[in-house]
Parts: C-alpha cells; sequence; structure tokens
C-alpha cells in the first residue's frame, strides 16, 4: 500500500466550478484518491472507487457532508447527515411519498404543466432556458407538493440555492450565503403543519411525527431536505437538458423521433454534467482504496462528475449519446444515501424532455453564462431562439 498522490488544485476555484472537466481528468490520472491540502480533503475521482465508498456507510460516514463545521451542524437530524439507523427512520418518512407508487398519479399533471409551459414558450420563439424553464416549473411542483404558500413559496429558490451554497468550504461564497440559509432553517425549526396547505405530502410528514413514525421535532427537518436538496439540484439539470440539446442538435433530433429515448436521453444528461460537484464523507477508519490508505478521520470528496466521465467505466465517455442510457451514472448518488427525491426529478425531466420534443425543432442557443458556486453545478442564464416543428 502507497500513501496518496497530491495535487495543489483548489476544487472549489472559480475556474474549476465553471468547469471541472479538466481537472477530474488529470485528477484521474493520478488515481482513485488524490490528496487535495488546499481544501483538506482525499478526493475520490474513478467510478469504482466512489460507488464503492457510496455503498459502504461504515466507513464512509455522512457525519460531514459539508466542508464546514458550521453546516454539519446545522444538518443535524436530517437524513442526509446520519448514519444507519438513524437514517433508516428518516429516510423512510422521506421517501414514503416519493416512491414511483405514490407519484403515479402526480405524473399525468407533471406532464400536462410541462406541456402546457413549453408550448407557451415555444409559440413566443425566443425565451430565456432557465428563469423561464428550468427554474420556473420545479419550483411550482415542489411548492405544490410540499405545500409551500405565501412568503416561503416566494423564498424557495434563494433558500435552496443558498442551503447547497453553504455546504462548500468557508470561502466567500459559503459565507454570504450562510445568513440566507440561516432564514431557512429559522423557518423549518418553527413551520407547523397549519403553515402548510391542506393535503400536502408537508402535512404528510408531521401527521408521521404525530403517530411516532419519526422522532419528535424531525419534521421540519425532512422538509428541510425537499427543499434544500432538490431544487437546485433539479434547476440544474433542466438546464442542462436544454443547453445540451441545443449543443447536440442531432441528439436531440433523436429524442423527437423515437419518444422511448427519453429515459436515456435524461441518464445521459446527468452523466455527462452531473449537477453535483463534490459532497462530503468522513472517513471512521483506516480504509484502503485502490492499494491508498484513507486515514481515519479524514474528510472525503466524492466528485460525482468525475467518476461519471471516467474511461474505465464508459467508453467514450467525453461524447454526449443519448443512446447510451447509464442507468448507473452516479449523480442520484447509489448506496443507502441515493438521492430519495430521483422519481420525482426523472417525472419532471421526462416530462421536460418529451414536452420539448413535441413542440420544439431545434435550439439556437444564445450567450451560455455560468457562475461558480459551490456544490451544484447550473447554467446562470441561456436565451434560447425555439424553431417550432415545421
Amino acid at each position: 500500500m502507497t500513501t496518496a498522490p497530491t495535487s495543489d488544485i483548489d476544487l472549489f476555484a472559480d475556474d474549476v466550478l465553471v468547469d471541472p472537466y479538466p481537472t477530474y481528468a488529470a485528477l484521474r490520472e493520478l488515481g482513485a484518491v488524490v490528496r487535495l491540502p488546499r481544501n483538506d480533503v482525499y478526493a475520490l475521482t474513478r467510478y469504482g472507487a466512489i460507488r464503492d465508498a457510496l455503498a459502504d456507510w461504515e466507513s464512509f460516514s455522512s457525519a460531514t457532508i459539508g466542508f464546514n463545521p458550521m453546516v454539519n451542524e446545522a444538518l443535524a437530524g436530517t437524513s442526509l447527515r446520519s448514519d444507519p439507523p438513524e437514517h433508516t427512520t428518516l429516510r423512510a418518512t422521506l421517501s414514503e411519498n416519493l416512491t414511483p407508487r405514490a407519484l403515479r398519479g402526480l405524473g399525468v399533471q407533471i406532464e400536462a404543466k410541462a406541456d402546457a409551459l413549453v408550448a407557451e414558450l415555444a409559440a413566443r420563439g425566443g425565451f430565456e432556458a432557465i428563469d423561464d424553464l428550468a427554474r420556473a416549473f420545479p419550483l411550482e411542483i415542489v411548492a405544490d407538493l410540499i405545500g409551500f404558500t405565501g412568503e416561503v413559496k416566494e423564498n424557495m429558490m434563494r433558500w435552496g440555492q443558498a442551503a447547497m451554497e453553504v455546504i462548500g468550504p468557508m470561502n466567500q461564497r459559503t459565507q454570504e450565503n450562510f445568513p440566507i440559509a440561516g432564514e431557512l432553517y429559522g423557518w423549518c425549526s418553527t413551520v407547523t403543519a397549519a403553515d402548510l396547505a391542506e393535503g400536502s405530502i408537508g402535512r404528510g410528514i408531521f401527521d408521521a411525527e404525530t403517530r411516532g413514525a419519526i422522532p419528535a421535532g424531525s419534521a421540519g427537518h425532512i422538509i428541510h431536505q425537499y427543499l434544500g436538496a432538490g431544487v437546485d439540484t433539479t434547476i440544474a439539470s433542466i438546464g442542462n437538458i436544454v443547453a445540451l440539446f441545443g449543443r447536440h442538435p442531432e441528439q436531440f433530433e433523436l429524442v423527437r423521433q423515437d419518444a422511448s429515448l427519453i429515459p436515456a436521453a435524461f441518464n445521459e444528461v446527468l452523466r455527462y454534467w452531473a449537477p453535483v460537484h463534490a459532497w462530503g464523507r468522513r472517513a471512521t477508519r483506516d480504509v484502503e482504496v485502490d492499494g491508498v490508505v484513507i486515514p481515519e478521520g479524514a474528510q472525503v470528496a466524492i466528485l460525482f462528475g468525475s467518476g461519471n466521465r471516467d474511461p474505465r467505466h464508459y467508453e467514450t465517455a467525453d461524447v454526449f449519446d443519448v443512446t447510451r442510457n447509464p442507468v448507473d451514472h452516479l449523480s442520484f448518488g447509489y448506496g443507502p444515501h441515493g438521492c430519495a427525491g430521483q422519481g420525482l426529478a426523472r417525472l419532471e425531466a421526462h416530462a421536460v424532455i418529451r414536452a420539448l420534443a413535441t413542440h420544439v425543432g431545434s435550439f439556437e442557443l444564445g450567450d451560455e453564462v455560468r457562475e461558480p458556486s459551490n456544490i451544484t453545478r447550473s447554467i446562470h442564464s441561456l436565451p434560447v431562439r425555439a424553431v417550432v416543428p415545421a
């Protein structure tokens, strides 16, 4: 066994956050595990190492998913920052309303809303892909699902973005967003069932608390995850759909001609441009990974996007191909902490892709603007001219 190779790369530097893929390629060549002193982490870079670590919660604990102590303290009591058996209990209630069976009826509403929105945008001829679609659509879906109203509904986007930003190291972005994330933490600590729309999933979570299915006081933590972990990543994914279809018109045409490719196309979007940049784990013991020892207590950075582009696992990994259908991509995680909301994310994304394939013949993209963000890699703005099918 050997010590980990070392790199002076800063994972959270602006240029890396905007386009991390050259950095990922360089790190993968150094090894499956690379020590990054500037971030005080051991980075997992290759597909196999990442998937194995995500499955092994006993060696790679979620006690420190964030890269600063303040956020890890703030997330105490959530299923994001817990391990079994506590995680198992909290996760069961979080997932109860997100199973395929539970979401079946919601799918019809989501399809209808996506179709109406995209039809309206396409009829305009031009629209802003992020504000008008990627942000507007999931915010409406989640607000209705959880039962957010009034001020909370109006703050969903800024709260969701801040909740992800503060998971990064204590850099300027994190410091600026802690007060905003604090508003969300404060609301989640005081929210009651009466604050949420009747018949909503949010009300159902409080019902679970009342009957003792989850610990007292944990309903607010679970509701936090719907907003904190689910909104910003879905916005990123939908923006990426439009951008990648615009960049690769031949791939969009394949989907337009064959609707059965929609699930595969979304899987490829998630693989090609992972919405989450880095996520934390803590080594609970000395762990050997590919002949390298990660010492007990070390902070680990899971690089989903790097694993998704690992040529050891995917042939032509840097090619966007909607026929690939990479069902084993890492963007939804893996193992006990695999994304609880992935069923809802798929419903939303599939509906958007189907609506785009129906109402848009091709895209002409304007200037794509990205701003550095610690955890979620997304497009900030993207003007589009939509050509309606002949």
